[in-house]
């Protein structure tokens, strides 16, 4: 069986398209069709149903691709484990993160974790949406929550703190909130998909529903909403930490902190093995956050 045929296989199962993905690894569309034939007839079944614009595994296709995946990363850990007895990542990484994190976070440090590995391309997609990794041929995704799927391998990269804030110009025109229920009344702002707020009390949690005059999908714009005055909203530290020290934002409510049990993960396939290019991306990060992350920092 073709290692390159298989390296194929895997980028035609998530592009969908042939010569997108012959073309990623340097082959004309052309070659691309001649291995994906061999691949078959080596097999003896057909593994890709193919049509004037696009194409999709078949049932045996998607059987497949999980053994051929780890083919691969079998034979990447065979080859980081011969010559110079160290393992030297190579190839191209495919990982997926939340769009404010990895624009805050992860793109400020990539430009040195490519030059500690100079063999290594790396494809980023930034997306508040949860991708799948299967479906998208991701290696890794970062992802920004509590952890639930027991078919996903993870580590945790770096602590996720949450806290209120309102900007002294809202403070200023509203006033200091001064309980939990001052929420219920004055302006809100929301991140989907956290519909109601948990705060831990000296009477155990409090659940309340805020009066949200604003609501997105995106942390970024939530902060600067926030900072712009328009009302009072959960900020996760790692987002907001710049305008906490610049004092555009004010912590609030600090008597009561919010329920939190999320976390910043990096998420993988469970496998036996760790191809060299995961281990190298999670524990290079692993030591930029290190045990208190910069932004939790004073």
């Amino acid at each position: 069986m073709n290692v390159e045929h298989l390296k194929l296989f895997v980028r035609v199962a998530s592009t969908n398209n042939i010569s997108l993905a012959g073309k990623e690894l340097g082959l004309s569309p052309a070659v691309s069709s001649a291995h994906i034939n061999k691949l078959e007839e080596g097999l003896g079944v057909r593994l890709i149903h193919r049509t004037t614009r696009r194409v999709s595994l078949t049932e045996e296709g998607t059987d497949f691709l999980p053994h051929a995946k780890e083919v691969l990363a079998s034979v990447e850990l065979a080859q980081a484990s011969v010559g110079s007895g160290s393992i030297s990542p190579q190839g191209t990484l495919r990982v997926t993160a939340p769009a404010s994190f990895g624009r805050m976070h992860l793109i400020p440090a990539l430009d040195d974790f490519l030059e500690k590995h100079p063999n290594l391309t790396l494809d980023l997609r930034l997306s508040d949406s949860i991708l799948d990794m299967v479906e998208g041929g991701f290696d890794i995704a970062i992802r920004n929550s509590s952890l639930n799927d027991s078919t996903l391998v993870a580590r945790k990269l770096a602590t996720d703190t949450r806290i209120l804030c309102a900007s002294p110009s809202f403070i200023r025109q509203y006033g200091q909130p001064k309980s939990i229920q001052d929420l219920t009344r004055k302006k809100c702002i929301g991140l989907m998909g956290l519909e109601d707020w948990s705060f831990d009390t000296p009477n155990g949690p409090q659940l309340i529903k805020p009066n949200n005059v604003l609501r997105s999908d995106n942390g970024e714009a939530v902060r600067d909403a926030c900072v712009n005055g328009i009302g009072i909203t959960i900020c996760s530290v790692w987002c907001a930490y710049e305008q906490l020290r610049e004092g555009e934002l004010v912590h609030v409510l600090k008597d009561y902190p919010l329920i939190n049990n999320t976390a910043i993960w990096a998420v993988y396939p469970s496998s036996r093995l760790l191809a060299p290019k995961v281990r190298a991306f999670i524990d290079y990060f692993s030591g930029v956050f290190g045990d208190t992350p910069y932004w939790e920092k004073s």
